[in-house]
């Protein structure tokens, strides 16, 4: 894909080659930040290992999975099965970013040390899960293998600085879900490791976000386009996951991840960090990239009031007949 800026001199053409070198050490200087921030923690010391017990099968005295032997919520199950699948697909996401950054210099660097920091989330869930019987181990890998059987493919593959626009919004959207499920468990063991967990999806926010900022001062009119198009069909990495429609629709009802928190705790944050809509001296798509931004962002508004209405009345009817 070609792409060009009037803001390099006249005329400058764009590769993705040209943009991951222009970008090389902006990715240093946030590697450097990132590991000199990121703290080293053990999957295994956030795990309930005395609640495990054997399961049927090679033992003798397995027992037989039942929701009624975990703490963990209903809402708190749903989500945290979508969660650990979308973590699973990890090695479909290495094989992408490492074909859109490359594996040298220091986007190689980081591609594999975020690869080995995620590969801990999905190691420390299953655990989890797994000791404290909060899902149906069977179940859970009959998903596992449908999921992961399936592939993964990005809407943004066809483009380097759509790919980072998308994970600068995509990795707090994984933090707001991963702390939210946690919220929303029933179990404080539960919740710290997913805040453990959050704490990561964080930092890598942190980095993508400040990419796609130094990817503004380069080529303003392109990232401005990149970041319209990413937010517009904004789709998190697990939607092939068996039964997401109907999960996703659980987690919205259940305040783990919907309209109005995708809005307010997932894209209006990086646009206000970035200054996207105050940003000025655009050329001609640039400038409609903004405003058909901004007007895409004051529709989802309306969507989520519109879904807060229903939630708040869902909510007032489930009192009434509790009361009742």
């Amino acid at each position: 894909m070609t792409i060009t800026s009037p803001h390099l001199g006249s005329p400058s053409v764009w590769t993705d080659a040209r943009l991951l070198y222009a970008l090389e050490e902006v990715v240093e200087k946030e590697l450097n930040r990132h590991l000199n921030v990121a703290k080293d923690w053990m999957p295994h010391e956030y795990v309930p290992w005395s609640d495990g017990r054997n399961f049927p099968g090679l033992f003798e005295d397995g027992e037989a999975w039942d929701k009624e032997q975990s703490r963990v919520t209903e809402i708190g199950r749903i989500a945290l099965v979508v969660n650990l699948l979308t973590e699973d697909n990890l090695p479909s996401y290495h094989h992408e970013i490492a074909s859109l950054f490359g594996r040298d210099g220091a986007w190689g660097t980081w591609v594999h040390r975020w690869t080995a920091e995620e590969g801990r989330h999905g190691i420390v869930m299953r655990d989890y899960l797994l000791t404290s019987r909060a899902v149906d181990p069977d179940k859970l890998e009959r998903f596992r293998m449908a999921h992961m059987s399936e592939g993964f493919e990005s809407d943004n593959r066809h483009s380097m600085l759509h790919s980072v626009a998308y994970v600068a919004f995509q990795e707090l959207a994984t933090r707001i879900s991963h702390r939210n499920t946690g919220h929303q468990s029933g179990d404080p063991v539960c919740d710290r490791m997913l805040a453990r967990i959050a704490t990561d999806e964080n930092l890598h926010m942190v980095f993508y976000r400040n990419l796609l900022k130094a990817a503004f001062e380069l080529a303003p009119d392109l990232t401005m386009q990149a970041v319209r198009d990413v937010v517009v069909n904004f789709r998190m990495p697990g939607h092939g996951i068996p039964g997401f429609e109907r999960a996703a629709a659980q987690m919205a009802i259940g305040e783990v991840y919907n309209l109005r928190i995708h809005h307010d705790d997932v894209l209006q944050p990086v646009l206000r960090f970035l200054k996207v809509l105050e940003i000025d001296g655009l050329g001609p798509e640039g400038r409609q990239a903004q405003e058909e931004l901004a007007l895409f962002m004051g529709g989802l508004n309306a969507e989520a009031t519109k879904f807060d209405e229903k939630l708040a009345a869902r909510k007032a009817r489930m009192t009434s007949r509790a009361g009742g």
